[in-house]
């Protein structure tokens, strides 16, 4: 059987954005322990009756995450732009689920791919070069090995060539199609 990942990748802003999370415990954590690596800045509301250690460790170094002691309820999605039900209880996943469609909130639903407006993606990051790997929800584990591999090819001082590229680019003169032709003249080398 032939299969095609359908997603859009799309790179969020999320300190510019609100988003809610329900679950503070072993679930919670590992979704927020890989939301933090990516953006450090994200401004994350948790919602919980209970908070493991991990996660109170988060929430005493980062002054973007706000935690509410207490159960969920519909109205802490107001004003939401993202949601990720993050327990190990399948009932409240789904009912966060279905509150976060009827306000149409994007959402996250730990382990529930068919729930899921969004992944959370394996990712590696060099300064300003970001890599996002998706396996459509299939596998996470090969996401992982392949974004480990990604992290030991790429040197870290990849950032450099970056800023350099910027540089050069910003100094060339012509039109757009002048510009690609030199980056590309430039750049070709990285693929020998």
């Amino acid at each position: 059987m032939n299969s095609r990942n359908n997603l859009y990748p799309i790179f969020l802003k999320l300190e510019k954005l609100e988003i809610l999370m329900v679950g503070a415990g072993e679930v919670g954590g590992e979704k927020l322990r890989f939301l933090l690596k990516s953006s450090p800045e994200a401004k994350v509301k948790i919602v919980a009756p209970e908070v493991k250690e991990e996660v109170y460790s988060y929430l005493e170094k980062y002054d973007n995450l706000t935690y509410v002691k207490k159960k969920f309820e519909p109205s802490d999605l107001a004003d939401k732009d993202l949601a990720i039900a993050a327990t190990c209880f399948e009932e409240l996943n789904h009912s966060v689920w279905q509150e976060a469609k009827k306000r149409k909130v994007l959402i996250n639903v730990a382990d529930t791919p068919d729930l899921c407006d969004f992944y959370l993606g394996s990712i590696v990051t060099r300064g300003d070069l970001k890599v996002a790997i998706s396996t459509n929800g299939k596998s996470p584990t090969f996401a992982k090995r392949f974004r480990q591999l990604l992290e030991e090819i790429l040197p870290d001082n990849t950032n450099d060539l970056l800023q350099n590229l910027h540089e050069f680019r910003n100094r060339l003169k012509g039109d757009f199609e002048h510009k690609v032709t030199e980056l590309n003249k430039l750049t070709s080398s990285l693929l020998k």
